[in-house]
């Protein structure tokens, strides 16, 4: 990457919500405390996923000084229902932080997204097309009755809450060098199963189940078969941001990984490729929770915010989304933003 540049970012987590109260009131079992080491989650009592990505956005464009005349694209990615039905979510965010004319575009990548869209931003950026900059938000609200935020998918507990991110041709206080994208379709099935196509949104089950479209699949294909493909995705985008950027893993001060229970973690990230949790952002991540698309750009705002990222540090974003892609961006902190001073992040986030 040439010349591209992080500006800006925020989030917006409206609360938490402690995992042993759950367990207390009976919505999450208690082996899955053990399975995930989560402390708490990210958690919505009334706000929709775009009121928390266009709180985020207004936030990230404050901190980096942009104006609606700026931002040439507006990208959104999520992956689950975010307030309103046949809805262009995107325009909602551009018309309550913006107001300009800019393309406004939603991503379905899901847990992938955000990296999806970085990559996006960047090309169109550099392809001529803008100048300025591309504003980038995730949001996401996991609730009943449609998700079981503990159960849907076992291994992670999910959260609500938004990020957003600034990218600009403008300068910034980080750069972006490099950033590798890898699909593998054969993995599709994992998160569908074998029910049949329906008519509507929940036909099948409701809440959705991972669990159960994961057995299906294995079950025809076997485990080491989907381990293996796995493990191959998300080595291939890794090996190939780290030798764009030059670079080993070993190299980086921060390994960004996406915001999954330990022993998910472990099996996926830190046995395999050799990742210290000291050098994750682990600690943020299991008082937050799975935000979809929005976990690579919230921890990195914690490391922000937090004063743990300091100029020189390279940060290695890592993310996997069903469909199955995997994305891995390299990023460079060369200056500490005015607005991350060190302090604490306040409960309802930064």
């Amino acid at each position: 990457m040439e010349d591209i540049y992080l500006r800006g970012t925020a989030v917006r987590l409206p609360s938490r919500l402690r995992v042993d109260d759950a367990v207390a009131a009976g919505e999450c079992p208690p082996g899955l405390v053990a399975a995930t080491g989560a402390v708490s989650v990210a958690y919505s009592p009334d706000e929709s996923a775009a009121e928390m990505a266009a709180q985020a956005a207004r936030a990230a464009l404050a901190r980096a000084g942009s104006a609606p005349a700026d931002v040439d694209l507006v990208l959104h990615a999520d992956t689950y229902h975010q307030g309103q039905d046949l809805w262009p979510v995107a325009s909602y965010i551009q018309r309550e932080a913006l107001g300009n004319n800019c393309p406004a575009l939603e991503i379905r990548q899901m847990s992938n997204g955000g990296l999806a869209a970085l990559d996006l931003a960047a090309a169109y950026l550099t392809a001529g097309h803008g100048h300025g900059d591309a504003l980038l938000t995730s949001a996401d609200r996991f609730c009943t009755p449609g998700i079981d935020r503990w159960q849907t998918d076992p291994g992670t507990p999910y959260a609500d809450g938004a990020a957003a991110l600034v990218l600009s041709r403008r300068g910034g206080f980080a750069r972006l060098v490099s950033l590798a994208l890898h699909a593998d379709p054969s993995l599709e099935p994992l998160h569908r199963g074998d029910e049949p196509f329906t008519r509507a949104p929940f036909s099948s089950r409701m809440p959705v189940d991972f669990e159960e479209a994961k057995r299906a699949f294995v079950g025809r294909v076997g485990m080491s078969y989907a381990i293996t493909r796995a493990h191959a995705g998300q080595q291939t985008v890794l090996k190939q941001a780290l030798a764009d950027a030059g670079m080993e893993l070993g190299d980086a001060r921060w390994v960004v990984l996406p915001h999954f229970g330990r022993r998910r973690l472990q099996s996926i990230y830190y046995k395999p490729f050799g990742i210290e949790p000291a050098r994750t952002t682990w600690e943020f991540s299991r008082t937050v929770g799975h935000l979809g698309a929005g976990d690579q750009f919230a921890s990195l705002d914690h490391l922000l915010v937090s004063g743990q990222a300091s100029p020189g540090d390279r940060c290695v974003l890592v993310s996997v989304g069903a469909g199955y892609s995997w994305g891995c961006a390299v990023v460079e902190i060369t200056e500490r933003p005015h607005w991350a001073q060190g302090r604490e992040e306040s409960p309802g986030g930064s």
